[in-house]
């Protein structure tokens, strides 16, 4: 059994030869991403498993088939960037890791917080210089403050449960009804939420109800000064509109792990170039913009548990019985 990693990291190849794989695996890692001109590498290899920013288009899973791929495994929850009606077309079967640390992201986007509230990173800076005075480093209480969190799967209600934790007021928008809601937290419609939040969570999936979610719009129904944090996919906010609203004051605070424009920046080391990406360059001059380059995931939990749900995911389909297939609309 041939296996291709493509947009593999060296945690990555930790991770998977951490983990036990069944005798006759070979495992090859590709540091390049899953692209058009790219996907020669893969020719021959039965299993090609694949990251978020790897294109999975028609046309690339086309000259997958064609090189004998059958089974698209990915390393990730998020699938939007599957065709999956072209892969049921070519008779590729898709899975992925529905779930491997609920913790790592929910705990990310606290982080994010708090680092943009009490302005941790700029207190850092200034005191490796010297300098300990306080001026601009004035934060508020998280207790008491309306948290709202739009997406109430695994991620968004762990981070309700650790919200909750610091005293907060809880509102969750979710297109289905919420069974089981953590401490205080009601479930409100999306205008309720972006209305009376103090802090804005996104946690739902990216797709075509979701993409531009937060736009200019919704960004002037949200009170003066809030903080929006996203660690779930950069396209569910329409960046550019952020500008306008940082600009003016409407929007307090931003912490982005996520950006739409990710997928030929994040997780390479870009230094020594010129930024080209105008948007993200002026994002990253306002001092109230906090933005990491899509690290939430990366905890040792997270990554063990991606590495062990990608071999069940691989052995099942082996034995006949594919678990976390994912399977267009219908």
């Amino acid at each position: 059994m041939r296996i291709i990693l493509f947009s593999s990291k060296p945690y990555d190849q930790q991770s998977f030869n951490a983990v036990s794989l069944p005798e006759g695996w070979q495992l090859s890692f590709q540091e390049s991403h899953l692209r058009q001109d790219s996907v020669a590498l893969a020719a021959g290899y039965e299993v090609v498993c694949a990251f978020i920013n790897d294109d999975l288009s028609a046309p690339v899973l086309q000259e997958l088939a064609a090189g004998g791929t059958r089974l698209i495994a990915l390393r990730s929850a998020g699938f939007n960037h599957v065709d999956l009606v072209a892969a049921q077309a070519l008779g590729l079967t898709v899975v992925r890791v529905p779930a491997y640390s609920p913790y790592a992201v929910a705990e990310h986007a606290l982080a994010l917080i708090m680092t943009l509230n009490r302005r941790t990173h700029r207190a850092f800076n200034r005191t490796r210089e010297g300098d300990f005075s306080l001026h601009g480093l004035i934060g508020f209480d998280l207790h008491g403050k309306s948290v709202g969190i739009i997406g109430a799967g695994q991620i968004g209600l762990t981070f309700a449960r650790i919200m909750a934790g610091f005293g907060c007021q809880l509102m969750i928008h979710d297109p289905h009804t919420i069974a089981d809601l953590p401490g205080n937290a009601r479930q409100v419609g999306l205008d309720q939420l972006l209305e009376s939040s103090d802090i804005i969570s996104l946690h739902c999936p990216l797709n075509s109800a979701t993409r531009h979610l937060i736009n200019a719009p919704r960004l002037q129904q949200m009170k003066r000064g809030a903080m929006l944090i996203n660690t779930g996919r950069g396209a569910l906010i329409d960046t550019p509109a952020l500008i306008g609203a940082l600009k003016n004051g409407q929007l307090g605070y931003l912490g982005l792990d996520v950006y739409e424009e990710e997928a030929d920046l994040f997780f390479e080391d870009r230094s020594e170039q010129p930024m080209q990406d105008d948007v993200l360059a002026r994002l990253l001059n306002f001092p109230n913009v906090l933005i990491t380059g899509h690290q939430a995931f990366l905890t040792r939990e997270a990554l063990a548990a991606i590495a062990a749900t990608t071999r069940d995911n691989i052995a099942a389909w082996l034995a006949g019985e594919p678990i976390n297939q994912l399977l267009p609309a219908a």
